[in-house]
């Protein structure tokens, strides 16, 4: 075979594409444990910036993050028709998004504007914990923005409707536009705001340009500028999880159970 002959070049060639393949997938496969475990890291991080027990960009070792995690944060299990706890369910390994797949542990979401086709049927809820008090719950939402999904946290004061903070932990959206969701400046305008209307509605939306304090205006926070649609998924994803669709049912036992005590 001629060194540059055409037969040659071609060979050659799948010889480093297969070389480099065989590196790039033993590499994959070598660093997934890895990877999910710097996936499970972040998101404690984000639940204890939410939480307020971190600050946005805090360097912190990630033993302290699991010490901080475990000391203050409690995961729990609930059914999402019913709103009950169920403590049949393994938090440590119970994959959410594995369920939403499975036909078996999810259903079709019902008509919605947050681009949401199914929901898991047990849902992971996160509650700041003092002692036996719970004084913060931290619920996770998704939902679609202009190019991608967006996941994230909410957090809620003991009487389920004060915002005390909202963090994305994963989402596609244009840096410097709907990336802004990110922007730890607009994420401090939703604390104190108001997510139910008097009725009980959820009523929280971003607007499109500048909205009151919370004091004179509590159901409505800054648009994103340039990011009209991104805002609006924003909107349309809490809106649903707040609804009897989502996590309604849960808050109004929890509601029940505080006002009980």
């Amino acid at each position: 075979m001629k060194q540059h002959s055409n037969a040659y070049i071609i060979g050659f060639a799948a010889g480093v594409c297969l070389v480099c393949s065989i590196f790039v997938a033993t590499s994959a496969v070598a660093l997934k444990e890895r990877q999910e475990q710097n996936k499970v890291l972040d998101r404690q991080k984000k639940v204890l910036i939410v939480a307020g027990l971190m600050e946005e960009g805090q360097s912190i070792s990630a033993q302290d993050v699991q010490t901080l995690f475990d000391e203050n944060i409690k995961i729990r299990a609930i059914d999402l028709e019913t709103g009950d706890f169920d403590d049949s369910i393994n938090v440590e390994t119970y994959d959410q998004r594995k369920a939403t797949k499975d036909p078996s542990l999810s259903r079709r979401a019902p008509a919605n504007n947050a681009g949401i086709p199914r929901q898991p049927l047990r849902v992971l809820i996160y509650e700041r914990v003092d002692g036996d008090d719970v004084v913060l719950l931290i619920l996770p939402i998704e939902g679609k923005g202009l190019w991608s999904t967006l996941y994230g946290f909410l957090a809620l004061a003991p009487d389920t409707k004060t915002i005390e903070g909202l963090t994305f932990y994963e989402h596609g959206e244009t840096p410097g536009l709907g990336g802004e969701i990110d922007n730890p400046r607009w994420k401090g305008l939703w604390k104190d705001r108001v997510a139910f209307d008097d009725e009980g509605n959820p009523e929280i939306e971003v607007i499109k340009g500048a909205a009151g304090p919370p004091d004179t205006d509590p159901h409505r926070v800054d648009g994103l500028s340039g990011a009209t649609l991104t805002g609006r998924g924003v909107t349309h994803l809490i809106q649903f999880w707040l609804s009897n669709d989502g996590y309604g049912p849960f808050l109004e036992k929890f509601r029940a159970e505080r006002s009980a005590t």
